[in-house]
Order: C-alpha cells, then sequence, then structure tokens
C-alpha cells in the first residue's frame, strides 16, 4: 500500500519526562500535542507506560478528549493497558515491547514466538474499534507473523539503522537500510499497513521518506530535544518539510 501523503505522529512522552522531573504541570503534554498539530502534525502518539515514568493516565484522558487529530496510545500487550485502551478508544494502540530497566523501547515484538498471547489482545482491541499496530524488527518472520495475528499495521523499528548513521557505521547502516525496504515491501504485499518510528532525525526521515510503503513516521524524542533550541513549531515544520522532500523522490 502506497501513500503519496506521508503522516507525521508526533510522539510527545518526553514533554511529560520534563515535567514529571520537577513535578506539577509544566510543561503540559496536552499544550505540546495541540501546538504540534497546529504545526502540521498527522496525530499524536503517546506511550503510556506500565510504571508511569512520563505520560500519566490523566495525559492520555485529557489527550483523548482535548485534540482534534488522532491519538496513537503506545502500550505494552498486558491486561491493564488493554482494559485502559478499550476504555479510552483511542484512534489507535501501539503494541510495544516494554521493561521497567530500559531508557526507551529497545528492539520489536516477538509476536512470531508468542502468537497466542497476542492474538487474543489484538482481537479486543479490534472490536472495540482501535486500530491496532505491532512495533516489529524488519524481519519477515515478525511480518509475516503481524498477518497471522490479524494485526492491520505494522510499525517498523528503525532504531538499528539511525543509531548506526549516527556511529558512523556506514556497512552496518546499509545493511538496516536494505533490511527496512524489504521489510517494507514484504509487509505492503501482504496487506498491511506499514509505518516506521524510533531514533529518525531530518536527515534519516527524509531517507526513509522515499519509501513508498511507508506511510506514517512516528518521531518523538529527536523534535522535543531539537525544540530546546528551535521551538516545537519549528522542529515539526522542519521535519514536514524533510518528509516531503523525500516523498518528492518518489515522482522525480
Amino acid at each position: 500500500m502506497a501513500s503519496s501523503h506521508l503522516r507525521l505522529g508526533v510522539n510527545i512522552d518526553h514533554v511529560a519526562t520534563i515535567r514529571n522531573a520537577r513535578g506539577g504541570r509544566h510543561p503540559d503534554p496536552v499544550r505540546a500535542a495541540l501546538v504540534a498539530i497546529e504545526a502540521g502534525a498527522d496525530g499524536i502518539t503517546a506511550h503510556l507506560r506500565e510504571d508511569r515514568r512520563h505520560i500519566s493516565d490523566d495525559d492520555i484522558a485529557r489527550l483523548k478528549a482535548g485534540i482534534v487529530k488522532p491519538l496513537n496510545l503506545e502500550m505494552a500487550a498486558t491486561d491493564e493497558m488493554i482494559g485502559i485502551a478499550v476504555r479510552t478508544r483511542p484512534h489507535a494502540a501501539c503494541l510495544v515491547p516494554e521493561r521497567r530497566a530500559e531508557r526507551t523501547t529497545e528492539g520489536g515484538l516477538d509476536v512470531a514466538g508468542q502468537h497466542n498471547e497476542f492474538a487474543p489482545r489484538i482481537a479486543a482491541l479490534r472490536e472495540a474499534g482501535i486500530r491496532v499496530s505491532l512495533f516489529i524488527a524488519a524481519d519477515p518472520r515478525q511480518i509475516q507473523a503481524a498477518v497471522l495475528v490479524k494485526a492491520p499495521v505494522i510499525e517498523i523499528h528503525t532504531g538499528a539503522w539511525c543509531h548506526a548513521l549516527i556511529d558512523g557505521d556506514t556497512s552496518a547502516a546499509q545493511v538496516e537500510w536494505q533490511r527496512i525496504r524489504a521489510g517494507a515491501k514484504l509487509a505492503a504485499s501482504l496487506g498491511l499497513e506499514v509505518h516506521a518510528g524510533h531514533g529518525l532525525d531530518y536527515a534519516s526521515a527524509e531517507t526513509i521518506s522515499t519509501l513508498p510503503e511507508i506511510i506514517e513516521l512516528n518521531i518523538g524524542h529527536f523534535l522535543v530535544g531539537e525544540a530546546v533550541f528551535t521551538g516545537l513549531a519549528h522542529t515539526i515544520r522542519e521535519m514536514r518539510a524533510a518528509m516531503e522532500r523525500g516523498r518528492a523522490k518518489l515522482s522525480a
């Protein structure tokens, strides 16, 4: 499935990280979401972690009530999180692996190895009218497993590729890029909607935007970090411009 318009989902988790460092309500992730939408975001992503290290339950409720664009709830595939999603009814739920000790999501889900755990949880979300996405590596086995558990969307974990680019490891970056390209093509050929995210900056977002199978990028940490220097609205407009430059290469 290809689309000329590439959607940008802005993850506002780390606005909440800054708030929680001191407590109180400032800076407010809901305000950040409204700024992001005004600047060109197509949707808002927020990860409600089991330990509530950044986004809180109240944040999710206020986001659902306060924004006009789709809310994508990132979460672990646990009974608690499935229950919250079914009650909250976000537009989408992206299931991600989660460990208490990790600083950020470190890899993709093992859908192939945990079919019996994922299938009923995905079914519950779909019955609630929630678009389900699985955060996985660009691995044919995991992509095929996503089809088997009836997830309509996958999000390809781009972290290894982005880290190799930052480290200047061109060989590793090329290997990861080829995996992403092949994975996106395979997923689209199997009827899956393909998203991508993790570690993307302006340059890598422009590059990955050249893949016609990918129709949504979810980006957060880089945007919030850059916003310290140039402001959130500016960083989102710059990201949209980078994505559009990449997309324009499809018709060049």
